[in-house]
């Protein structure tokens, strides 16, 4: 006999709050007054923030295809959460948090732009002149969004969705928005003393690392670790694809501009990922693994 499904009436009231929280905090602009815009790069930057979002579904697959046949859409859908949840989060009050008014170079003022209030038509931000400051809060979200999908991989079939979704917002809240803050933020305690986080090795991989390091500790391996086999190894090549895909748009359009720089970061992208991809090659030559895959097909 199916058990019966408990019925949660929480996550709809949240949503009737926000609702309720929009109507009272309009985003809407107040004047008109125009910024001296670059079409090149706004252009650049709105394509490069749909590559780096097109990297979630990108991680989604490459996780997906590394568990077990019947975990497989749970894990994707893990990832897939991070853009709703992260998404909701960020206009309330994490794009505060993060570039906010500095509260001890430690924190953002979650009031500063709370709701979005003063983002669309808000002053470009200093590190970006050229482009509006709504694209760049955009932008600056995408990275947001897969920083907590890339620690999936270490509780994969360990955790409950709902358990994994209430991680998520305590790890935006408490991990990844104070980094950011004090990394990316002029007035940020890292940025202070020289801290230079180019496109998120910091704040992005070094956070989601090491917090993947202790979930994966403190949950230890699976009872039937020993047993495992991949569900789809094509999904992961697929996830593989994308993820290198979006990546020109997370490290070149961190240049925040059609310019030298963002030439520069593409290109030592698609060099790095080569060196490292045939890296990995010879060193599975050096455990004696097969490097035939065509025997395969």
């Amino acid at each position: 006999m199916q058990k019966a499904q408990q019925k949660s009436f929480a996550p709809l009231i949240v949503v009737f709050i926000l609702v309720i929280l929009s109507l009272f905090n309009p985003s809407v602009p107040n004047h008109t007054k125009d910024y001296d815009y670059n079409g090149a790069d706004i252009a650049w930057i709105l394509t490069a923030a749909a590559l780096v979002l097109i990297m979630t579904p990108g991680l989604a697959y490459f996780y997906g295809g590394m568990v077990k046949k019947k975990n497989v859409i749970s894990t994707m859908l893990q990832s897939f959460i991070c853009m709703a949840v992260v998404a909701v989060l960020w206009v309330v009050f994490g794009f505060s948090l993060v570039f906010g008014d500095s509260i001890g170079g430690v924190i953002g003022n979650p009031t500063t732009y709370f709701m979005f209030k003063g983002v669309i038509d808000g002053e470009p931000w200093a590190g970006a002149p050229t482009i509006p400051f709504t694209l760049f809060a955009m932008y600056q979200l995408k990275f947001a969004i897969i920083t907590p999908a890339l620690i999936t991989g270490a509780v994969a079939e360990r955790i409950k969705f709902t358990s994994y979704v209430l991680f998520v917002c305590l790890f935006f809240v408490f991990i990844y928005a104070p980094l950011a803050h004090a990394t990316w933020h002029p007035d940020g305690l890292l940025c202070k003393l020289g801290v230079l986080d180019f496109a998120g090795g910091t704040v992005v991989h070094m956070s989601a690392g090491l917090t993947a390091l202790a979930a994966a500790i403190y949950m230890k391996q699976g009872k039937q670790f020993h047993e495992h086999t991949p569900a789809r190894i094509t999904y992961v090549l697929l996830g593989t694809g994308l993820l290198w895909f979006g990546w020109y748009g997370f490290n070149a359009g961190s240049a925040f501009g059609a310019s030298q720089l963002a030439a520069t970061a593409l290109a030592t992208t698609s060099t790095a990922s080569g060196a490292a991809a045939l890296t990995y090659i010879f060193f599975d030559a050096a455990r004696g693994i097969n490097l035939r895959p065509w025997e395969y097909v």
